[in-house]
């Protein structure tokens, strides 16, 4: 028993809720602060690698940008002397362009020119296919045909396209400088005919890898890390005399990615490795450096984050109390308030004085006890306009039926003695009257609700003679569709005496029956009187201040309260009225008219099936829930 009340005592959900909120509160302050702490140092390490990492992929991309630029002036000189008339003349006829001193001594100051604007240029040479070449700076060692070099044969394959050989080997070219082939780097462009795309031509140029090195041995990555540049074939370009390494030769570089970063272990030592290749050069700069490069970032992120650990412990133990105090007390109140409510209460009401989830949620619970006020009494309204419209529904259907069984006893003595106008007369009135009663059914099928309309028309048109026409018209495909009955007798009958009647000459009433876009629309048109702008403005008043399902407390108004002219048009206002009741916001009644021009009016109706005929009991029961 004791073990029972002790094991209750333990469960969480017994317990207040201010003891909660300490507990959540303790737990929330303390144990963050603990993973902080054991995480600390692998999270620092984390932050200062990436933060080093983006650092130096930046060093890296500067220093491509700047290898781009003196690549592009290498070219852009290959363009410039390509274009030369000097040394287009030398590339079609030969030494005979040069045979006088004073060409000879023009081309030398124009390739004497690039040397002097460009002190990363070591040499430029321009050689024939024929092996004769022109330089100012440089020459061959050997009576060998130049033609025959691998980097000419390199820049021919390259059919114009400016390419970077990289150190030379082994060539037959040599400067008055005497450079050696680790100082420079060449590069060769194909000159060609532009109609014929046959080489002229190829231009050397040996590039001084002073250049390179002076952009790039600036740079420092943390204590003993460095950049070095290697080219598409992993062969070094550049790397600092204290590299570890000559080459990358024992380094894979990813071949599918232009830049990245990783760590391989060289020489015994865990080294990591940031790389960017340029597009424009095809050379890779790498930064390489040590793992366990120490950082004094490090030390001062931890002393910060122990600092932090401290502050934020201290902090969450005082906060707690304060907090589960001034969350739980409002919570108390508004349960107590609930309580209230259950005992049947409902006019009382929170205070709305805090701007809080609390008195969020107060000002929700007083907004829910208002809606159940409204709902109880639009429910009691709803109630009692259904039942006021049973009974004169009641009271209408009496005086039909005995007029009904009345008009079929003429009907049998009208045909009995012959008269046949009158018996169709009759017959139509017959039919007007059974369609209407139609047993009791709100909801009869649109064939039946046009032979009603027929009926009427043939009964008027008896009256009138040629002064009425009509026509009607019934889409195949709303054959099965069921609609509310008599709602288009009165639309006909407002057509006929305040339309055809007012008109001179005869008139013409078309109706028609459509689906348009999900939507049964029944289209009363005729060619009458028409009516003035205030009169068709009043007429929607009318129409618009019918009120649907959702309110239908309103309908309690009185008829001084209605919109003028609303006493006039009780026809539309009935149809309006059922329609709204019965199918929302979404149907009705639209009008369109001008004076001496005729009126349309069309009644949208929902698509209520003969199979699916209970849909309409449906939709009236989702209407009246609201």
């Amino acid at each position: 028993m004791v073990f029972k009340q002790l094991q209750k005592s333990f469960q969480l959900n017994n317990w207040s809720i201010r003891y909660k909120l300490i507990l959540h509160f303790l737990l929330i302050s303390i144990l963050p602060s603990l993973v902080i702490g054991l995480l600390m140092g692998w999270i620092v390490n984390g932050i200062v690698e990436k933060q080093v990492n983006g650092h130096t992929m930046q060093l890296i991309d500067n220093v491509n940008k700047s290898l781009d630029y003196y690549a592009g002036n290498i070219q852009n000189i290959s363009y410039f002397i390509s274009m030369n008339p000097d040394i287009q003349a030398f590339l079609n006829e030969g030494k005979k362009a040069v045979d006088d001193d004073h060409e000879e001594y023009r081309m030398s100051k124009f390739l004497q020119g690039f040397t002097s604007l460009y002190s990363e240029v070591a040499g430029i040479i321009v050689v024939r296919p024929n092996g004769d070449y022109f330089s100012n700076e440089m020459y061959a060692r050997t009576g060998d045909s130049l033609a025959q070099e691998t980097w000419y044969r390199e820049a021919v394959e390259a059919k114009g396209i400016f390419k970077i050989i990289g150190h030379p080997a082994s060539r037959n070219v040599t400067t008055h400088s005497n450079y050696k082939d680790s100082e420079v780097v060449s590069v060769v462009r194909a000159m060609q005919d532009p109609d014929t795309q046959k080489t002229l031509g190829v231009v050397l140029i040996d590039l001084k890898l002073r250049v390179i090195a002076e952009t790039v041995r600036d740079v420092r990555l943390g204590k003993s890390g460095y950049l070095m540049v290697i080219d598409d074939k992993g062969e070094s370009i550049y790397a600092p005399k204290n590299s570890k390494l000559e080459s990358l030769g024992v380094v894979a570089l990813p071949r599918q990615q232009s830049s990245g970063m990783f760590a391989q272990t060289v020489g015994g030592q865990k080294l990591q490795f940031i790389y960017q290749k340029s597009s424009f050069t095809n050379w890779t700069t790498v930064g390489v450096f040590a793992v366990q490069d120490s950082v004094q970032e490090i030390k001062d992120i931890n002393l910060y984050l122990v600092t932090f650990v401290f502050i934020v412990c201290m902090l969450g133990i005082a906060a707690s109390y304060y907090l589960s105090h001034s969350i739980s007390r409002p919570i108390s109140q508004l349960a107590s308030f609930m309580r209230k409510v259950e005992e049947g209460n409902m006019s009382i009401r929170i205070p709305e004085e805090r701007e809080d989830e609390i008195g969020l949620l107060g000002r929700s619970f007083n907004k829910m006890l208002s809606q159940m006020t409204r709902l109880i009494s639009q429910v009691w309204a709803e109630q009692r306009l259904k039942r006021e419209a049973e009974l004169r529904s009641l009271q209408a259907h009496i005086q039909p039926h005995f007029l009904y069984n009345t008009l079929d006893t003429i009907q049998w003595l009208a045909r009995k003695d012959g008269a046949k106008e009158a018996t169709e007369m009759v017959e139509a009135l017959s039919k007007l009257f059974r369609i209407g009663l139609s047993k009791g059914q709100e909801m009869i099928p649109l064939a039946d609700e046009i032979e009603h309309i027929r009926s009427y028309l043939k009964i008027q048109q008896t009256r009138y003679k040629d002064k009425l026409n009509y026509t009607i018209e019934v889409d195949g495909s709303c054959d099965d569709l069921f609609v509310l009955k008599l709602i288009l007798q009165p639309l006909v009958e407002n057509a006929i005496y305040h339309g055809i009647k007012e008109r001179r000459g005869p008139g013409m009433i078309a109706i028609r029956a459509m689906i348009s876009e999900e939507i049964l629309e029944l289209v009363i048109q005729d060619d009458g009187a028409g009516m003035s702008e205030a009169r068709l403005e009043s007429l929607r008043a009318v129409l618009r201040a019918v009120p649907s399902v959702y309110e239908a407390s309103a309908a309690q108004r009185s008829a001084e309260e209605r919109p003028q002219g609303q006493a006039a048009s009780y026809g539309l206002r009935n149809v309006q009225e059922r329609m709204r009741l019965s199918f929302g916001e979404t149907s009705g009644i639209a009008i369109e008219s001008r004076e001496k021009a005729g009126t349309t009016v069309i009644i949208k109706h929902p698509i209520i099936h003969r199979k699916g005929q209970g849909a309409h009991d449906t939709h009236m029961e989702g209407v009246n829930r609201g």
